[in-house]
């Protein structure tokens, strides 16, 4: 069943399992805001057992371009398109939210982000990336890290 995310009352239904549920929520509520403000869409998740075309979308450029595998289990992820960029969001219980923002036109920009809620560790499958602070009155402090896709996907 999905569920429409409120900026404004922040909420952790869905996340409920995580150890860092109130965090994630300020951060999925965070993109529902941005999202929202630069391009009037509607922030939408769904349980990850529903979504697992998206899942495994964002599962495959992460082993393709960069061996990586995700120890979390996911719990909610989206997927949409705003004008010409292709966007996926999963949002895992120890509280990473991994998003792919991939310009459906040859050239354009497409990576892959890494946020952390405010109050988990980096994971070990992440250890090698390095991460930048900022602040959010709905997340705390977030932490967050990207790469560059190189490869069709």
């Amino acid at each position: 069943m999905s569920y429409v995310v409120d900026f404004t009352i922040v909420s952790s239904t869905g996340l409920e399992s995580s150890p860092v549920a109130e965090a994630l929520a300020g951060l999925r509520a965070n993109e529902a805001r941005y999202f929202k403000n630069k391009y009037d869409h509607v922030f939408t998740v769904e349980p990850a057992s529903e979504a697992t075309a998206t899942v495994d979308w964002v599962h495959g450029i992460l082993a393709d371009e960069r061996g990586l595998s995700i120890a979390s289990r996911p719990l909610e992820a989206t997927a949409f398109q705003v004008q010409n960029i292709r966007m996926a969001y999963v949002f895992y219980e120890n509280g990473l939210s991994i998003n792919v923002m991939y310009t459906i036109e040859e050239g354009g920009k497409r990576a892959v982000g890494f946020k952390l809620a405010d109050g988990m560790e980096v994971p070990e499958e992440l250890s090698g990336f390095k991460f930048a602070r900022q602040k959010s009155k709905l997340a705390g402090t977030i932490r967050g890290s990207y790469f560059v896709i190189k490869k069709e996907h």
